[in-house]
């Protein structure tokens, strides 16, 4: 895997290895537990943070909808009661699977770190998901067990030891027993190799997979972020406990590893169970947060929204942005209206835990359009998909990338298993990138949502970029659209800003017209209200593929 050594042959600026075709990360190696040693990622979070000086007063948690706070010492006593009473009421084997479908809530960290724990998988899924997709869901994972709230309990079909509902009395009393038996987690001997999680992919080319993420790969993503706390530290003497306000679910692989990541760092955490963008900002104001996580439409809504001068939003000195591609130009007018924010790019997957690449400190975020270097102990490849050459620095080709983060598959599902993973480990991202002369990666593309325009092929991204740039454009989407000459055109949903714009089809292309090569034009438009998305902030290009090809066109 990576633990690979290719330093004699490595270029010290790229990371590119001529003789093997790889490129290793230009950041110093990570050292990991021993792979023998019995340690889930619960114990390794856990084991970190008590390390660290923090008053057992201190807020873990805070509904910014509620006000209700969650403690350091509630929440460990809280996951402590919890795992005794699930081990004591329910026959539940090490290595079943707990389907979790609830909101954001203080309840879903105990949730979590309990089952962890407890060597039992945790599986959460979006609570707006359909009766179908959950029913697809659960086929993947076979839970024997389901945490859910009255709201979304009825969507779960009868499991094996039913459905514990997060809002019922019996739920509430086993975070407080006090007759707790530390042995019961004690006694339970995890592997690293173990499945801690099953996570479910965004689904945005096809049908949803249950991603397998071992403890292995969660504690190698743990390790980045003590290693990175570890810098900051170091460099800081005063550095204040930091605030983050979670604007992503944490059912996603985004909201999930940055989660075990807040327990690990000792943060307080700020939760909301529908988002909602003035409730972050009041949030932002009153619990003065410092770091967001955050995905791309948030940031053009910063960008674009006029409320963000209604409140106060100096304590906030970093986002991370992740989840989908940001382009270039409005990270720039993010910058120019927040020049004290730090906006931190990255670039990760479900398969990778979130991992991948990262940028860090100001001289790295300065550079245009990248998201940042390979994170620490990853190797990546840049593997032309016609030839499966391997590529140098500057040419673009299909990602691949290995390393301890990497899932070893998706569960029920061979096919796909073999289809992304190869013998060798390397897995395959779909995406279309470049590495730089200096080590920087950039995502062109998905290469399954490429448009293929007569004989070349055109990355919807670069469009939405260059469109997200247009005053009386809000948001906005480029999909394939079919055409008997040419086999596919670029087709442009457009969501107007301000809703009254009198903005043309015509203006929109010559917008468009005037920053492409010719065989880039966007050839036709449609004004619609909103771009849907997935929870990560991801373009659904197929519901608009499905619309515009079916009569749908005239109903959007």
């Amino acid at each position: 895997m990576a633990e690979r050594n290719h330093s004699r042959q490595m270029d010290p600026k790229t990371g590119f290895c001529y003789e093997t075709g790889t490129y290793s990360s230009l950041r110093p190696r990570i050292p990991l537990p021993s792979p023998d040693q019995p340690l889930s990622v619960a114990e390794f979070c856990l084991s970190i943070f008590s390390s660290t000086s923090t008053d057992g007063a201190t807020a873990f948690a805070v509904n910014a909808n509620t006000g209700r706070t969650l403690t350091y010492s509630q929440f460990v006593s809280q996951v402590r009661s919890l795992a005794h009473c699930l081990k004591k009421r329910y026959s539940i084997s090490q290595n079943d699977v707990a389907f979790v479908l609830c909101p954001s809530s203080l309840h879903v960290p105990v949730i979590y770190f309990a089952l962890l724990s407890l060597g039992i998988i945790v599986s959460p899924a979006n609570p707006l998901s359909s009766k179908s997709e959950i029913a697809h869901q659960i086929r993947l994972s076979r839970p024997v067990i389901a945490f859910a709230t009255s709201q979304s309990s009825h969507k779960i079909p009868s499991l094996k030891h039913g459905t514990i509902l997060l809002d019922s009395p019996e739920f509430l009393s086993f975070l407080t027993r006090s007759d707790i038996d530390d042995e019961i987690t004690e006694r339970v001997k995890i592997k690293q190799s173990d499945m801690a999680a099953v996570l479910y992919s965004s689904g945005t080319t096809g049908r949803v997979k249950g991603v397998i993420m071992t403890h292995r790969n969660l504690i190698a993503m743990m390790a980045m972020i003590h290693h990175y706390n570890t810098i900051e530290a170091a460099g800081s003497n005063n550095r204040p406990r930091p605030v983050t306000f979670f604007t992503v679910p944490l059912f996603h692989v985004f909201g999930f590893f940055s989660l075990l990541g807040t327990v690990l760092s000792a943060e307080t955490v700020v939760l909301t169970e529908r988002f909602e963008f003035t409730v972050m900002l009041r949030a932002i104001e009153k619990y003065k947060v410092t770091v967001m996580p955050v995905s791309p439409p948030l940031v053009l809504s910063f960008v674009k929204s006029d409320l963000t001068k209604k409140y106060d939003l100096s304590s906030l000195q970093a986002v991370g942005c992740g989840g989908a591609p940001l382009g270039h130009e409005i990270a720039q007018l993010f910058n120019k209206k927040f020049p004290n924010v730090l906006l931190l790019q990255g670039y990760g997957l479900t398969e990778t835990g979130g991992g991948g690449a990262t940028t860090e400190g100001h001289e790295e975020v300065a550079q245009r359009g990248t998201v940042g270097r390979l994170a620490e102990n990853i190797e990546a490849k840049i593997v032309d998909s016609v030839t499966g050459e391997s590529l140098p620095p500057g040419q673009r080709g299909e990602l691949w990338l290995r390393g301890p983060v990497v899932t070893k598959g998706y569960i029920g599902d061979e096919k796909a298993t073999a289809e992304t993973l190869d013998s060798e480990g390397w897995l395959k991202t779909g995406d279309i990138c470049y590495f730089d002369s200096e080590g920087f990666l950039y995502v062109v593309d998905r290469l399954k949502e490429l448009i293929k325009y007569k004989a070349y092929q055109v990355p919807p991204a670069e469009l939405e970029q260059l469109l997200h740039s247009h005053p009386e454009i809000s948001d906005a989407a480029v999909i394939p659209y079919p055409d008997e000459a040419a086999g596919q055109i670029p087709m442009a949903y457009v969501v107007r800003n301000p809703p009254g714009s009198s903005l043309t089809e015509a203006q929109v292309m010559d917008f468009i017209a005037q920053q492409v090569a010719p065989y880039k034009k966007i050839r036709r438009v449609a004004f619609i209200d909103s771009i849907p998305k997935s929870a990560a902030g991801k373009i659904l290009r197929r519901e608009l593929v499905n619309h515009s090809t079916s009569g749908g066109l005239s109903r959007l």
